[in-house]
Formats: structure tokens, C-alpha cells, sequence
């Protein structure tokens, strides 16, 4: 297919991420300073773009990632099973008073003009603790992985996560993988991991050795330091903003075959306008407008990497991985918590312009 990624097409593993696992308290629609009870989503970046692969599209997929022998950790540990996600893990003790952690989320979902409330605890995270060296590449990639995935948020954590995503990254080149990055900008996380400069030149180690980007036009300026283009968006949706950076993109970082991103225009908590475009090898295509009602927006972004990277690896024309990513991120929308609850065959329904009709 005209994507210019060479996609092996047999290994051990399907697809191989790098990223901390963490835990999202979800009180619903009531607020967390009047809430009673809490529902618990296991959770993670790139964990929720393997656990996808993994439960919707039936690849084999793998999380490299800390974990801590405490009752949190079990817990986690048994979401990732479930998911069909094969762990790698660096192990922590738990001390039985402050750590190290499984970082908490907490996240209600908002409704109609009330947007959702998200903040963090992620102090002494063990994910943070994470370093070069860590993980055995060379042993992880000797049964073949055919895509290797991380993103900004695990680079963002500490001076030696991204590091080891770097580490990870090279040696999944050698390995003959192709590698994708989300870039996920995140400003509070930054602030404290060295500022704006800082990011630039941390995520810029990373994508040397990146295929695939995933991100909007905020992430692209913020994350790898390209300037803002002169053409002004018409709305949201209008991908002309995003689609005027891409040069200087690939100018920067010659490397880059691809650049995906989704597109959400924000009506109501629960009412969005949902599309999605991508550049891939000199080429550009984008996605319906789907109108969604939306029951937790959290792991919208996921859900559609996971489609898109299902689309390409199972060789899918560009324009067809697209709407596979699309379809899965707008489905993603409708389910409580991070993680897939869709079908395949919901999945492909939706992308070919499938209904919402009851199905007897």
C-alpha cells in the first residue's frame, strides 16, 4: 500500500508499547467534591491503545511497564490480563506508607455544559522511576514486534523516562520494527520536567527514530517546536492548520512518513463533532464528520491510534486505516472508561457508514 512504512509481516508480536499503567476514579456524572462512589478504569496512553489492538482487532499485543506488588498493582495487573495484553514488567516493593505508586487519575465525566474535571495524584510513581537499562530489548524483540508505540506523557514523567523511550525507539529500529509516537502534550507535566525548551529537545531524542506521529497542531508546535502556520482555522474540524505544518515537519524530522491526528469540535459535554485526517507519505486524507453523543470523551484519542495502526498493520489503503481509526474512536466514545468495549464488526459497520439501527 502507498504508505511508505515497510510493515514486517510476520512476528511474535504484533505490536509492543512503552508507558506507565495507571488507575482512573470515575464517580460519574456527579463531581468529585460531592461524590459517594467511585468506578475504577485501568488506564494508560499506551496501554489503551495495546489493550484495544489486543480485545477489539485480535492482534497480539504487549505493555512494557513499573509495576508495584501492592493490592493496586494486583489490580491493574489482572486489567491487563484480561485485555489479552502480554506484560513486561520492572517490578517495585511497596513500602506500606508512601510508595512507589500506581498513579491515580481522578476524572468525573461532566455533563451538557458542565465539562469533565480532571486532575492527578502521581507522586512517587514507580512508572516515573523507569530508566534506560530497565527493560531487555534485545530479548523483548527477538521473536519480532511489527510496531513499537509510546507517547509524551511517559517522556514527560521524569529526567529517565524518556530516556528509555529513546533507548526503546533505537532498538526498535535495529529490530526492524516500525515506531509510532503520541506526541500528548501535556503543559502541568512539562512545567515540571524542565519547560518548554526542555520538551522540544527531550521528545526531539525520541522521534529520530519515528515513523509515525500522532497529534494535533498544538502537540506539533509545542512538542517538536514548529512554528504555528499563517493560515487561521475556520473551526475545529478545519484540518488546513494542521495539514500547513506538516512541511516544516518533515523538514525537521526527514524520517517521518506519517502524521495522524483526530478532530473535535466541542458542542456539549455529551455532544461532539468527530473527524479525523492524516498525512502519510506526501498525501493527505481525511475522515467523515460523525455527530457523537457522548457518554466518556476519555480514551476517544487511543481508540482512534489503535484503529488507524489496526488499519496499516493489517494492510489497509491510507484512506481506509483512517476510517478505521475514526469509526473506533467515535465507538470508543459511547462505552464508560478508557479501554475498548467495540467489535470488529462494529468497528468496520461504522467506518463503511453504519447506522445506529437496532440490530435484531
Amino acid at each position: 500500500m502507498s504508505h511508505g512504512l515497510q510493515i514486517r509481516k510476520d512476528a511474535e508480536l504484533d505490536f509492543l508499547a512503552l508507558g506507565a499503567l495507571i488507575h482512573r476514579l470515575d464517580p460519574g456524572i456527579i463531581p468529585f467534591r460531592k461524590a459517594t462512589e467511585c468506578s475504577i478504569h485501568v488506564s494508560g496512553g499506551e496501554f489503551n491503545v495495546a489493550a484495544n489492538l489486543s480485545d477489539c482487532f485480535g492482534m497480539k499485543t504487549a505493555i512494557a511497564s513499573a509495576m508495584v506488588d501492592y493490592p493496586i498493582g494486583d489490580l491493574i495487573n489482572e486489567r491487563v490480563r484480561a485485555m489479552g495484553v502480554k506484560p513486561f514488567y520492572k517490578r517495585f516493593e511497596h513500602n506500606g506508607v508512601n510508595g512507589p505508586n500506581m498513579a491515580t487519575v481522578y476524572s468525573d465525566r461532566g455533563a451538557g455544559v458542565r465539562a469533565p474535571v480532571v486532575f492527578y495524584n502521581r507522586s512517587n510513581e514507580a512508572a516515573a522511576q523507569l530508566k534506560p537499562g530497565d527493560f531487555d530489548w534485545k530479548a523483548i524483540f527477538a521473536g519480532g514486534v511489527r510496531w513499537v508505540h509510546c507517547g509524551g506523557i511517559f517522556a514527560a514523567l521524569s529526567a529517565t523516562t524518556a530516556p528509555l523511550a529513546a533507548e526503546m525507539m533505537k532498538a526498535a529500529k535495529e529490530a526492524g520494527a516500525i515506531t509510532s509516537f503520541d506526541l500528548n502534550f501535556r503543559e502541568k507535566l512539562w512545567k515540571i520536567s524542565g519547560g518548554a525548551e526542555k520538551a522540544v529537545e527531550t521528545i526531539a531524542s525520541i522521534v529520530e527514530n519515528v515513523d509515525v506521529l500522532v497529534g494535533n497542531e498544538e502537540d506539533l508546535q509545542k512538542g517538536l517546536g514548529i512554528p504555528g502556520p499563517e493560515v487561521a482555522a475556520k473551526s475545529k474540524l478545519d484540518p488546513s492548520v494542521f495539514f500547513g505544518m506538516i512541511d516544516q515537519v518533515v523538514k525537521k524530522h526527514p524520517q517521518v512518513k506519517c502524521v495522524a491526528t483526530t478532530l473535535r469540535e466541542v458542542h456539549t459535554t455529551n455532544r461532539h463533532s468527530w473527524s479525523a485526517v492524516t498525512w502519510i507519505d506526501g498525501k493527505t486524507y481525511a475522515a467523515p464528520t460523525a455527530e457523537l453523543d457522548v457518554i466518556d470523551r476519555v480514551g476517544g484519542g487511543d481508540g482512534f491510534a489503535a484503529g488507524f495502526i489496526y488499519g496499516l498493520l493489517s494492510g489497509a489503503a491510507p484512506e481506509e486505516a483512517l476510517k478505521l481509526g475514526w469509526a473506533h474512536g467515535a465507538l470508543l466514545t459511547t462505552f464508560p472508561g478508557d479501554t475498548t468495549m467495540a467489535t470488529l464488526d462494529q468497528v468496520k459497520s461504522f467506518a463503511k457508514g453504519g447506522s445506529a439501527r437496532i440490530q435484531r
